[in-house]
């Protein structure tokens, strides 16, 4: 009797071993992995660091210029400062609100009268713009003061559509009426007064919209 009852324990705790070693197993397999693994936890702190995330922060800004590598090609992106004269593009000019002509047979009575200066008055000076804007005043056309000023005024137009009373726009420094035929109507410099004169340089041709 007392054989089979050692025997009976020795079973019984060979089954409370098994069962032991299993739940060892269980509990071992349900534990996380960084619980075995510091090395690889500390790399997953890593990728989530604010350091990190400040250089990707800044990286994505934009500067001058970004250089982006991917899958085996290279984009470059580079800001650009625009310019002025690309606002102005037609493919169409409008027709004259007024009449070119008799903005240019105004203009003439001043040729060789009034000097340059700064003023916008055929009775004290005019400068470029001062002459411009006081005819096309006549012609119930507001300028403002400033030569780009009244160049965004106008349409640019190409030297072939061209008509008497367009203007002549030298980007950042002059302006001048058109008078036909290769000529103009401007006043020039200091020393010199109204005059009609050949067009110099490479200006832009612009014709003004209908404003009144």
């Amino acid at each position: 009797m007392s054989g089979l009852s050692s025997k009976k324990s020795r079973e019984q705790l060979a089954k409370l071993a098994v069962i032991a070693v299993s739940g060892g197993l269980v509990a071992t397999l349900a534990l996380p992995a960084y619980a075995f693994n510091h090395e690889a936890d500390d790399s997953a702190t890593a990728l989530r660091s604010p350091k990190e995330v400040s250089i990707q922060t800044l990286a994505s800004t934009p500067t001058i210029e970004l250089t982006v590598a991917r899958d085996g090609y290279t984009a470059v992106k580079r800001n650009t400062i625009p310019v002025l004269v690309n606002r102005f593009v037609t493919l169409h000019p409008p027709a004259q609100s007024y009449s070119g002509q008799a903005v240019v047979d105004f203009a003439m009575q001043f040729v060789g009268v009034v000097p340059y200066g700064s003023g916008n008055s055929p009775t004290t000076s005019f400068s470029c713009d001062g002459l411009t804007q006081y005819v096309f005043k006549n012609f119930g056309i507001y300028l403002p003061r400033v030569v780009h000023n009244q160049a965004a005024m106008g349409v640019p137009i190409s030297a072939a559509d061209a008509r008497p009373g367009d203007l002549l726009w030298y980007p950042g420094q002059h302006i001048g009426i058109f008078a036909g035929n290769g000529m103009m109507i401007d006043s020039p410099r200091p020393g010199m007064y109204v005059a009609y004169r050949a067009i110099w340089g490479n200006p832009i041709y612009l014709r003004l919209k209908a404003t009144k």
